[in-house]
């Protein structure tokens, strides 16, 4: 080999290796953003229940079926199943449990447009 492809071959290494050392020290942070994210979202969604809660009883009353239950249910088994695997959670799974809290905020949404439907439709 000549000393200018050899030269070049290092190089490339060297990039390579600065590259790996630089994407593995970003990997906690990375982890962590998920992480928070992921607890950022599920507080938003219990909050914006709470709110479907009192809306939907205001016009449905109590009695029927419970979406807002069924979905706070939900958002606590999330959140047990972070505290008893998320330290070991791949990016990917973290990633699917927050498009899991995402549908159910946009389920809750569109019940909550139903609603004001029917009040606009009442008046």
């Amino acid at each position: 080999m000549t000393s200018p492809v050899l030269l070049w071959i290092l190089v490339a290494a060297g990039v390579a290796i600065i590259v790996a050392i630089i994407f593995r020290q970003n990997a906690p942070r990375r982890r962590a953003r998920a992480v928070r994210e992921l607890l950022d979202a599920a507080d938003a969604l219990e909050a914006r229940l709470r709110t479907a809660r009192a809306e939907i009883e205001a016009v449905a009353g109590e009695q029927g079926p419970d979406p807002v239950g069924d979905a706070m249910r939900e958002m606590l088994r999330q959140r047990l199943w972070l505290r008893d695997h998320g330290r070991e959670a791949s990016l990917e799974q973290l990633a699917e449990v927050r498009a899991s809290i995402d549908s159910a905020r946009s389920r809750i949404e569109a019940q909550l447009a139903k609603i004001a439907q029917a009040r606009a439709f009442q008046i």
